[in-house]
């Protein structure tokens, strides 16, 4: 009776939600035929199955696999993750201030927000979290990292391991203020450099302040630091970009096949400076609302840019509320820059992203002229190949390694501090140590195509004729691999850097390195230091 009752409340649901179609699609008739199939399948499925069937997760799995074949930003949210994107968008939030990596038996401390309640504590990066309160983690079922959020001034006691040594630490919670914008400095006593980590309804104001503050302290030009920066809201991006551009000005504008998707977002203040010298910095994590202000500033010739080519996300998303407290994440629209052009990089057919070849890229004209190309993200005017990161790499990152092995270096390393770390070939070789040690394999699509060919030959009963062939190839491969992380040698050296200061002294002491040694700032201070090629690269 029970799947009955669940099944009769669903068929009206999906009524419902249908019924909204007509406003916006001529194939009302085809959709109604779809649902109506679905419906009498979920039906039967639950109702027939040999085994006893979980309605919700029966959904679940049938939304994800309709949503599949679509573009990755098209996604259903369920409350947990309605608030997440809340919390992200906001920068607001009750909890302990500190990224974590989660395992199946603890969780991980990534980074700590300097004076955040994890902070107070006594969390260190690294920190391995196996029990919070009564609950061991490897025994919890669900998102662990849950259990750390909570009311403001409530306390939790947590179980952890800090290199050899078991901790109890008694963490009070508290509301964490996550800023838009977490350093900025004065560099060379006129140079004003501003780091915007994500696009939070806060973004704007908060670059406002910051850059008002560095005129004041005598800053006649600025670095705006947009790498790693995901994006975030789009008002927020055009709100950004009008710092520096004039009221009235068109940053980006959307179209849809839904016409009142089609909107056009001009600045809407008046700018606080639309002189003054700017250079902003993008890499390959520079998505979105970054590409937006990155793309509209280059697109007038109001600055250059500098890194590396941005991420490529021209896709707008937009929330629409569903039953029971959830939500739908869908792409509206594609949003272009003022140019005309598209950044988006990969097109998605049939649940493949496919990306634009170069001979497919259209060519358009900033304000003075320039050529620029749609297709790829945003390519910068001065490119910084140290921003770049090849595929051994990425997955390096992506395994923790280089996390895991600052934190390993810095343990073992004893009263090392801020002042007396000094990076070299020593620290270099100790991590490829690391990494071997870890069994830390990279598989190429070469590797899994010699693999293919290894199952096929043993299949035809030719694998014997072409073995000394085989182990050739993969001694070659090896070899290519090796001077892959050769390649990246000066980027993996930045990265390990990174990591080790943040261990020692917050993101605040990566921020200040950057400043003095990274390469990217230092092509940016040389640029705007250079009026001519500040003026030619502009097209002045």
């Amino acid at each position: 009776m029970m799947k009955r009752i669940q099944l009769i409340i669903l068929t009206a649901v999906v009524a419902v939600t249908s019924y909204g179609f007509t406003t916006y699609r001529n194939d009302f008739f085809e959709i109604a035929k779809q649902i109506e199939i679905f419906t009498n399948l979920y039906k039967e499925v639950n109702m027939n199955y040999v085994d006893e069937v979980n309605p919700a997760e029966l959904m679940n799995t049938a939304i994800e696999a309709m949503l599949e074949d679509l573009d990755p930003y098209t996604v259903y949210w369920n409350e947990q993750e309605i608030q997440n994107a809340k919390i992200r968008n906001s920068g607001n939030y009750t909890g302990i201030g500190a990224d974590i990596i989660s395992k199946s038996n603890a969780i991980v401390i990534r980074n700590i927000i300097k004076s955040s309640p994890a902070d107070k504590a006594g969390l260190k990066i690294g920190d391995e979290i196996f029990k919070i309160g009564d609950i061991q983690v490897k025994d919890y079922n669900e998102d662990a990292g849950e259990l750390l959020k909570g009311a403001p001034k409530s306390e939790v006691i947590l179980e952890l391991k800090r290199h050899t040594t078991n901790k109890k630490i008694t963490l009070e919670r508290g509301v964490v203020n996550i800023k838009a914008v977490p350093f900025y400095k004065l560099l060379e006593n006129n140079t004003g450099y501003i780091v915007l980590s994500k696009f939070t309804r806060s973004a704007s104001s908060e670059v406002s302040e910051a850059f008002q503050d560095l005129k004041k302290q005598g800053a006649t030009q600025i670095v705006l630091d947009l790498r790693n920066n995901p994006g975030g809201l789009l008002s927020e991006a055009v709100n950004v970009s009008n710092v520096f551009i004039e009221k009235g000005t068109t940053i980006t504008f959307t179209k849809s096949a839904i016409e009142k998707y089609n909107q056009t977002y001009t600045t809407q203040n008046k700018a606080l400076d639309t002189n003054i010298p700017v250079a902003v910095l993008i890499n390959e994590n520079s998505a979105s609302a970054s590409e937006i202000v990155s793309g509209s500033l280059q697109d007038l010739d109001r600055g250059i840019i500098i890194g590396s080519r941005s991420f490529g996300k021209g896709l707008v998303q937009r929330p629409k509320k569903l039953n029971y407290g959830t939500q739908a994440k869908i792409t509206i629209s594609r949003y272009y820059t003022p140019s005309g052009r598209c950044i988006q990089a990969l097109d998605y057919l049939d649940g493949k992203s496919i990306r634009k070849n170069k001979d497919e890229y259209t060519e358009f004209k900033t304000k003075n002229g320039r050529s620029v190309y749609d297709g790829g993200g945003v390519r910068p005017d001065i490119e910084v190949n140290e921003e770049k990161e090849n595929e051994l790499l990425k997955e390096i990152i992506k395994g923790n390694l280089i996390f895991d092995f600052a934190n390993t270096y810095v343990n073992e390393n004893e009263g090392l501090t801020l002042e007396t770390f000094v990076m070299n070939k020593g620290v270099k070789d100790n991590f490829r140590k690391f990494i071997d040690k870890k069994d830390f394999e990279f598989e190429t699509k070469t590797d899994q195509k010699i693999k293919e060919l290894e199952q096929i030959a043993k299949t035809e009963k030719f694998l014997k004729s072409i073995e000394s062939s085989l182990v050739d190839l993969k001694k070659s491969l090896q070899k290519e691999k090796e001077n892959l992380l050769q390649e990246e040698s000066e980027t993996l050296r930045k990265l390990i850097t990174e990591a080790i200061i943040r261990k020692l002294g917050y993101d605040e002491a990566v921020y200040n390195y950057y400043t003095q040694e990274g390469e990217v700032i230092k092509k940016a201070l040389k640029a705007l230091n250079n009026k001519a090629q500040y003026k030619e690269i502009l097209g002045f």
